[in-house]
C-alpha cells in the first residue's frame, strides 16, 4: 500500500479520518475502489463506509445509466 502525505490549510478543519473517508467516497464515486477497499482505506466497516457514503451525496448503488440498462435487458 502507497504512503502519501498531504499538506492542507490549518483553516480546513479536517482531521486525518475525515480526509481519508472524503478520498476513500471519491474514489468509490469513480469506480475505483470496490465498497470493501473503501471502507479499508477509510478504515471502517462495510457497513459504516455504506452509511457514511450518503453523508457526501455518493450512491452505493454505483451504476451507470447504461450498465443499468444492460442488466434489465439480460434479466
Amino acid at each position: 500500500m502507497k504512503t502519501i502525505s498531504l499538506r492542507v490549510p490549518d483553516f480546513f478543519d479536517l482531521n486525518e479520518k475525515e480526509t481519508k473517508l472524503l478520498i476513500a467516497s471519491k474514489l468509490y464515486e469513480q469506480g475505483k475502489l470496490s465498497l470493501g477497499e473503501g471502507s479499508e482505506l477509510a478504515g471502517v466497516s462495510k457497513r459504516t463506509f455504506i452509511e457514511l457514503l450518503g453523508n457526501y451525496n455518493v450512491s452505493v448503488f454505483n451504476y451507470s445509466v447504461q450498465e443499468l440498462k444492460g442488466d434489465i435487458e439480460n434479466a
